[in-house]
């Protein structure tokens, strides 16, 4: 064999081409010019324990798609231990699991591992002949150098596809982003522009592409670029990034606006490139706005939500009251607008939410305005919202109670403090569904039952032109008037044991017992602040029970005392110092004959009165009380 020869013609067949048409001409004139019968070159799939076939030339003819288990053959030896493998005759009873050898009429085998400088295998060359083939020294070393070239032309594959990987991922990164970015060069001619810029500039990519950056910027944004351009182009690498002092005012579609950008370079075959990330300010600050304006909106309806979780159920069965609940249940289920009067503390916020909680529009939200809580100045925003800029301090759009009660319930508590100026929008809203947000010109309409209330005289205040007229009879559809609980006196021992396991559970007391003594006493005041009043003095009492039994001393507030023990007595008459301790001496000797002059204890008198023991001893101690000898 001519070794010249023989290594010119390889090199002649194979250095025009690369590639997948590499592995071809390399096997095709590798068989030719050893004369074998056929020639392969291989990548090794070491999960799999496979070699699948580059290009695999047979008997004159490709092999297509030739892959194959390297268990049991001539070619495991090769990958595994990358060392040549060389078989001159009777491979196929060597190695007799290796089915091709037979297939292909194998009489001899020539293998050697494609691997790189670290010893990681790629896969293999090979050629087999159905003859014997004699060692050849020469025809090895020749071999091997082909071997290397295919190695360097897998490697080059590899890094090509890594290469194309990197930039796809690259690619992926900046279309993904949502920060507008532009690549361009020395020259200012745009490179690459991402879906982002497209969308923040209003121009497509093919547009803008070989154009000039200046184009996407006011002349005064354009200088501060160029200079910058200048600056990083002296940086030392690894200091070539900045934050634009200032943003940059860019052009889109709406108009300048103002945003947020980096800018950076990298040097590249001796030339400068340049991104710019920009961000719309104006965007970012609109979705704060709206963020926040979704947190206010979020934080009221969970305070709604815990107002729903926390009041109790309407309790009570005297007749007044329950002829309130059959007046819930008639109006309920209809769209009517409901009035509700009552004392403070009668719970008219509770009517208002079952009258909600029973009618069609249960699934939507009741929303609650305090009419007497918002500031003049505010109370029509709070009412219609606003639009950014309405008015100094107004930073973002905001929606008004209405439209946070649409297709709900709007409770307006405190209806008689809402101002006249107020009021003639008000009747609109209810007259005709719509208004307008404060400085906005676009009328928005509303689908809201409204239920209002008031401790107010309201017929007396429209007399005194303090309440317009035309709103009282838009608002008093169906008037509904809550008892005060001086009038339900029979609803306050359910009540007051409603309130004592609710506070006892509340600070963790075991349950607290309530007498009659102390029933009557809770009869016997005048309860100006119903019941809410009711609830505070029975949490006070629970505080101060520490023997198991509801303790009234000290509850009630102290301008009260003497009302809730002389309440017998006619309102019209006056009585002196001595006359309340008379008839508190008088009160405190039933009790002490009643348990037998047992002070303490269970139905002892303090029990009996409601009172803490030690405070009943130091009362008959001051009283000058004393047990009459028999």
């Amino acid at each position: 064999m001519d070794q010249e020869l023989l290594l010119r013609s390889l090199v002649e067949g194979t250095s025009a081409e690369t590639g997948q048409r590499f592995f071809a001409s390399l096997v095709k004139n590798v068989a030719q010019a050893l004369s074998v019968h056929g020639a392969w070159v291989t990548e090794y799939l070491r999960e799999e324990k496979r070699l699948r076939a580059l290009a695999f030339w047979l008997g004159n003819d490709w092999v297509n798609g030739y892959e194959y288990d390297i268990s049991g053959s001539p070619c495991e030896i090769v990958v595994s231990e990358n060392r040549p493998v060389h078989i001159p005759e009777n491979v196929i009873n060597l190695y007799p699991q290796d089915h091709d050898l037979k297939a292909f009429g194998a009489v001899s085998y020539l293998g050697i591992p494609l691997s790189d400088q670290e010893g990681r295998v790629f896969g293999h060359l090979a050629v087999l002949d159905n003859k014997p083939m004699p060692e050849d020294p020469r025809a090895l070393a020749i071999f091997r150098i082909f071997a290397s070239r295919a190695v360097a032309e897998m490697e080059r594959l590899s890094a090509e596809k890594a290469m194309r990987e990197r930039e796809e991922k690259l690619n992926l990164l900046v279309n993904s982003a949502l920060d507008a970015i532009i690549e361009f060069d020395q020259n200012f001619r745009i490179l690459r522009f991402n879906p982002a810029a497209e969308k923040a500039f209003g121009a497509s990519s093919a547009a803008v592409i070989d154009t000039i950056i200046s184009s996407l910027v006011d002349r005064e944004s354009w200088t501060k670029l160029e200079k910058l351009v200048e600056e990083l182009a002296v940086r030392r690498e690894g200091n070539r990034s900045m934050w634009i002092p200032g943003g940059l005012r860019a052009q889109g579609p709406p108009g300048l606006f103002p945003a947020e950008a980096t800018l950076s370079m990298y040097a590249l075959n001796g030339k400068n490139f340049f991104t710019l990330i920009l961000r719309n300010v104006n965007e970012r600050l609109e979705a704060e706005r709206q963020i926040q304006s979704l947190q206010s909106e979020t934080e009221y309806l969970q305070e709604e939500i815990r107002t729903l979780q926390n009041f109790s159920e309407i309790i009570g069965r005297s007749e007044k009251l329950l002829s309130v609940l059959k007046e819930v249940h008639e109006v309920a289920d209809t769209d009517a607008t409901v009035l509700i009067f009552g004392e403070t503390g009668t719970g008219k916020e509770l009517i208002a939410r079952a009258i909600h909680a029973i009618s069609k529009r249960k699934q939507k939200p009741m929303i609650k305005v305090n009419c007497a809580a918002i500031p003049s100045s505010l109370m029509e925003s709070e009412f219609f919202g606003h639009e950014r800029g309405a008015f100094t301090g107004a930073i973002g759009k905001r929606e008004g109670r209405f439209t946070l009660a649409d297709r709900g319930t709007l409770f307006l508590d405190e209806i008689g403090e809402l101002p006249l100026e107020l009021q003639v929008k008000l009747l609109r809203v209810l007259q005709e569904g719509e208004f307008e947000p404060v400085g906005s010109a676009v009328t928005k309409r509303v689908d809201v039952r409204v239920i209002a209330a008031t401790n107010r005289d309201l017929l007396k205040q429209t007399a005194e032109g303090k309440f317009r007229q035309d709103l009282y009879f838009r608002l008093n559809v169906f008037p509904i008037r809550i008892p005060p609980l001086r009038e339900r006196l029979e609803d306050i021992p359910m009540l007051a044991s409603n309130f004592v396991t609710k506070f006892a559970q509340k600070i963790g007391r075991p349950p607290v017992r309530i007498t009659e003594a102390s029933i009557r006493g809770l009869q016997s005041y005048d309860w100006p602040g119903n019941v809410r009043e009711l609830e505070n003095v029975i949490e006070r009492a629970v505080i101060l029970s520490t023997t198991g039994t509801l303790n009234l001393d000290r509850a009630f507030p102290e301008v009260s005392t003497a009302q809730h023990t002389t309440a017998s007595n006619s309102p019209e008459t006056i009585m002196t110092a001595e006359e309340v301790n008379e008839m508190e001496r008088a009160n405190i000797m039933r009790a002490l004959n009643s348990s037998g002059w047992k002070v303490s204890g269970k139905n002892g008198a303090a029990d009996i009165l409601g009172m803490n023991a030690s405070t009943l001893s130091s009362r008959i101690k001051a009283l000058r009380i004393k047990r009459p000898t028999e």
